[in-house]
C-alpha cells in the first residue's frame, strides 16, 4: 500500500507559513498541562519576527497515522539508517511570534520503507512493535522543536518524506503520550534529491529494492521548495553516511 491512493489533499481553511526574514517579536504563549515532557529550548534568544511571510501548502496526513504517540525528543529507537538531526520551528501566521509548547508530532518510515504499526506494507518482515519512527515534542519558548531520528527510506509510489503534525493545548499522560489540543497544522517535510541519491547508495537503504519515485516524480509534493515543505540540509559530516541536519520554519493560524 502506498500513500498515492489515500493521499488526494481535501480543502483546508487553515493556513501555514514559512517565515522570510527576521526582527524581534515576544512570544505567543499556547499551553500544555503537566506532567514534564521533553522540550526544544534553545540557548541565547528566540527566534525574532519575519518582515515577510510567505503562504506554504497544508498535505495531507496519509493512511499510516497512528493517535497517541509518545512525547519524546529521540524517535529512532533502534532502526538503522543516517542520523537525522531535525530543528523545527512553529510561529504564529498572523504575528509571526514563536509558539511555545506547540507539539510538533512526526512520522516516517524506515530505510525499508515501513511504517510501524503497518509494516509488510512495502514488501518487508521485520519487528513491527508500532512505535518506531513516530512521536514528538513540545516547542520551548523560542518556537522550536528539536527531533532527532534516522533519514528516512521510500515506499512505492512517494518520494523520500516525512509527515508532521502542529497540536497545541495538549494533555500530557503519565505513559508519556498525549491527548485532546488542538490540530493546527498537518504537512509533510521533503528532502533534497541529490542528497537522497547519495543516501539510497548507502548500503542500508539500498537494501530497499523498491523501486524508488523522485521528489519531481512525486504526485503529492508540488516543487514549491520550502514553501511546500522542503527542508534545508547541512552536513554533519564529510560524507552521507554521518547524517543531516534539517532545518524549517513552519506557520499556523493560531
Amino acid at each position: 500500500m502506498t500513500d498515492t491512493s489515500r493521499e488526494t489533499p481535501t480543502p483546508i481553511g487553515r493556513r501555514t507559513v514559512l517565515i522570510a526574514t527576521g526582527a524581534a517579536a515576544a512570544s505567543l504563549a499556547v499551553t500544555a498541562a503537566a506532567p514534564e515532557a521533553p522540550t526544544a529550548e534553545a540557548a541565547g534568544t528566540a527566534p525574532v519576527a519575519a518582515a515577510v511571510c510567505t503562504l506554504t501548502k497544508e498535505m495531507t496526513e496519509g493512511p499510516y497515522y497512528l493517535d497517541g504517540q509518545l512525547v519524546r525528543a529521540d524517535i529512532s529507537e533502534d532502526k538503522t539508517g543516517i542520523p537525522l538531526e531535525l530543528t523545527l520551528t512553529v510561529v504564529d501566521d498572523d504575528t509571526c511570534a514563536p509558539l511555545n509548547s506547540a507539539l510538533v508530532e512526526i512520522w516516517h518510515c524506515d530505510a525499508l520503507g515501513e511504517y510501524s504499526g503497518f509494516v509488510g506494507n512495502n514488501g518487508h518482515d521485520e519487528p513491527d512493535n508500532g512505535t518506531f519512527l513516530r512521536g514528538g515534542v513540545l516547542t520551548g519558548s523560542d518556537g522550536v522543536a528539536r527531533i532527532t531520528t534516522v533519514y528516512p527510506g521510500w515506499y512505492r509510489g512517494r518520494c523520500v518524506h516525512i509527515h508532521v503534525k502542529v497540536h497545541t493545548d495538549v494533555t500530557l499522560t503519565d505513559d508519556g503520550s498525549f491527548t485532546g489540543g488542538q490540530e493546527l497544522h498537518t504537512g509533510q517535510l521533503f528532502f533534497d534529491e541529490t542528497i537522497t541519491t547519495r543516501v539510497a547508495a548507502l548500503a542500508t537503504y539500498a537494501a530497499n529494492t523498491v523501486p524508488r519515485t523522485t521528489l519531481t516524480q512525486d504526485g503529492i509534493y508540488d516543487d514549491g521548495g520550502a514553501a511546500s515543505g522542503l527542508l534545508t540540509l547541512t552536513a554533519l559530516g564529510s560524507g552521507p553516511w554521518a547524517g543531516y541536519a534539517g532545518t524549517l520554519t513552519l506557520g499556523v493560524e493560531s
